[in-house]
């Protein structure tokens, strides 16, 4: 049985990971910037009651980190598995009109929030002779350039750098790291904006047109994903979903795929 902490966990791919460490026999301890989990996430976990536990977290703090971690220990003995996940988008716009408060708040949440969380996991898994920690990659991680998304891109690109720097750092100490890429998700980054309104992204047709082809549910992914890591030993591994001949294959199958998320 695994000891899993994720951070962003109360919605989107973070919340489906969850549910799915918890169907795999795990303890999961949950987190996000509320005091507390939705009453409709917690009739969602009913069935856990006891393997699971919810604490508050700022991921741009690390004193918030640290009590994240202690209180897994303190829970269950350990943290076998430590997953940044916690993830901040801006606007669908041009970099100009993009406001400093996206900037700072993209920056803090993707780059900072996942440095700190690694420094913390990584400390208190050396100490503990065992662990692994894993960064949730997007858009930007391959050097792809998207227009209107460039500020979320370079946040992706960082954690990509700063996770195979990681990996070479932890190289032969027992503790491993490794990267988790999801492709496309119908998941509150797609549908709204970061203030919570209906996303203009969705009334782009040639952007639907490709989200209905290569994007998922968060809970396929996260399916695809739990027994990976669960098995995985190899230090500086991606566990990917969507592989470039997985693309090329639904490409081919398009017209089957029509409408078929949004």
């Amino acid at each position: 049985m695994k000891n899993v902490v994720i951070t962003g966990s109360t919605r989107g791919i973070g919340l489906a990971m969850a549910k799915e460490f918890l169907k795999a026999g795990c303890n999961v301890t949950l987190s996000g910037r509320g005091e507390s989990l939705s009453l409709e996430v917690v009739e969602a976990l009913q069935p856990y009651e006891g393997r699971y536990q919810y604490v508050a977290c700022d991921v741009q703090k690390r004193a918030e980190h640290e009590a994240l971690w202690s209180a897994a220990v303190a829970t269950f003995g350990a943290v076998d598995i430590w997953i940044n996940n916690a993830g901040q988008n801006a606007p669908h716009d041009w970099i100009q009109n993009t406001q400093e408060c996206y900037v700072c708040a993209v920056v803090s949440t993707n780059i900072t929030g996942m440095i700190l969380g690694s420094q913390v996991a990584a400390k208190g898994m050396l100490e503990q002779g065992h662990g692994a920690i894993y960064s949730m990659e997007g858009l930007g991680s391959n050097d792809m350039i998207q227009q209107k998304t460039i500020l979320y891109g370079t946040s992706k690109r960082a954690l990509t750098y700063f996770m195979k720097g990681l990996a070479k750092e932890l190289e032969g100490t027992g503790v491993i790291a490794g990267r988790l890429s999801p492709g496309m998700m119908l998941t509150d980054f797609i549908t709204k904006t970061p203030d919570g309104a209906v996303a203009a992204i969705k009334t782009d047709e040639r952007f639907k047109k490709i989200f209905n082809i290569l994007a998922d549910k968060p809970e396929t992914v996260a399916a695809f994903f739990i027994p990976r890591m669960l098995k995985n030993k190899k230090n500086d591994r991606q566990i990917a979903w969507l592989t470039g001949g997985k693309a090329m294959w639904r490409f081919m199958t398009a017209p089957l795929r029509k409408g078929r998320l949004v």
